[in-house]
């Protein structure tokens, strides 16, 4: 994905994320002030019911005007007008509350106009805990008589315990927001690294292509003068110098290309082809560099062809083949079946090899990694055979597999279509 589309999707993505939160938050808010109220109207229709039952059994009538007051969003006061007693009080308060499920603690204090002082009544608790010690002050009110207060000291615990989903919600939310935060943190620093890597992959390749080159056309001068052909010893030292520098050369030109690959999509060039005479074709091609090596074909088929880039195809055969050859204690056998499915081609390279630890068969694919042993360390290489092998799969819509053989070795497999 390029840069720009990338960071369109990030920012998006997270003002997306912001706008959820924010109106989650909101609505957690309105919710709060909706519980608030009808936490309010509650009170006030149970204390109007109290004020009715203290009035029950007297001469006196209930008063015009509204007897409660909300001093404060936990604080009522409530004008009674008649001499009542406290038991009573507290008696009609505690089955007002339950009929109306308030289950909250209350603590409450009544005015005595003989000594012109409030005097605490009781803290009644919802869930039967020991009532607190310490009790609150309860102002008192002016033109007011015959009066209680009541104070809900709980009433804030009690609406956030009602809108506990509201905000566990909002704290689910806020999880996702940092997680998604910390992920494009995370897919950040990495493609930083990523680009840094093909910078340094890019600059490095491109600076050892400069000496080398320079080192070959020098070494091949040296090998056409009489006095190195004269001579066996120098002839052969020059020899393995131009040998390895051929062999550093393609090394740098395969990390080149993986690093151009991931900049600028491999392109194919498609075209009917048969399969057995190019497998053929590598299979000599390989043979020259590794005599010992013991390749055969085995198919029944008499003629298969499939629509590939035979270049591209052709170096597929060549790094499974050459990486069996490498990975090979004895002797190297390898077997090139070539079979058909009901809907498929599959060809499969069966070695002799040294096998992969099922540990590490999943990433075997991947760029630059190579399977810790005493072989790999033998061996040299930058882990990109594979690697290559599975793009170019990728490209062709084909599926490759590895597994490991019941008695020795591996069998790589590549299924495609057949034309």
């Amino acid at each position: 994905m390029k840069t720009n589309k990338l960071n369109t999707v990030i920012v998006l993505g997270l003002i997306a994320t912001i706008g959820i939160l924010i109106a989650q938050l909101l609505w957690t808010k309105q919710a709060f002030t909706l519980e608030e109220k009808k936490f309010s109207q509650k009170v006030h229709i149970a204390l109007l019911e109290v004020v009715k039952h203290l009035y029950e059994g007297t001469n006196h009538e209930l008063p015009v005007e509204n007897p409660i007051k909300k001093i404060a969003n936990d604080y009522y006061v409530v004008n009674v007008d008649n001499d009542f007693q406290a038991e009573i009080l507290e008696f009609y308060l505690k089955s007002e509350f339950k009929k109306a499920n308030l289950n909250t603690d209350f603590e409450y204090a009544m005015y005595n106009c003989q000594s012109d002082e409030m005097v605490y009544g009781n803290y009644v608790s919802a869930t039967n805990k020991t009532p607190k010690n310490v009790s609150i002050y309860f102002p008192k009110h002016k033109n007011l008589i015959y009066y209680f207060s009541i104070r809900f000291p709980s009433e804030t615990s009690y609406l956030f315990n009602s809108l506990r989903f509201w905000f566990i919600l909002s704290i689910a939310l806020i999880v996702v927001l940092l997680v998604y935060v910390y992920s494009i943190y995370t897919i950040i620093q990495q493609k930083k690294y990523s680009e840094l890597q093909r910078d340094f992959i890019n600059n490095m390749t491109h600076e050892f292509k400069t000496p080398l080159s320079s080192i070959l056309i020098a070494s091949n001068y040296l090998k056409q003068q009489e006095n190195i052909k004269t001579d066996e010893k120098l002839e052969k030292y020059t020899q393995i110098i131009i040998n390895q520098s051929n062999k550093l050369n393609n090394h740098i030109g395969k990390i080149l290309n993986i690093a151009k690959w991931d900049n600028i999509p491999m392109t194919l060039e498609k075209q009917k082809l048969e399969l057995i005479p190019i497998i053929n074709e590598v299979i000599e091609n390989i043979k020259l560099k590794y005599e010992t090596a013991d390749i055969k074909i085995k198919t029944i088929l008499p003629s298969v062809f499939i629509y590939a880039d035979e270049f591209h195809f052709s170096n597929l055969v060549y790094n499974i083949i050459e990486n069996a050859i490498k990975y090979s204690d004895d002797k190297p056998e390898i077997t090139v079946q070539i079979s058909m499915t009901k809907t498929h081609l599959l060809l499969q390279f069966i070695d002799n090899g040294t096998g992969i630890s099922e540990k590490n068969i999943p990433f075997v694919f991947d760029k630059f990694y190579r399977i810790p042993s005493k072989k790999s360390h033998e061996i040299n290489g930058f882990g990109l055979g594979l690697y290559y092998v599975k793009k170019v799969c990728t490209l062709h819509e084909w599926k490759v597999f590895i597994k490991n053989n019941t008695e020795k070795g591996i069998t790589i497999s590549v299924q495609m279509q057949p034309v």
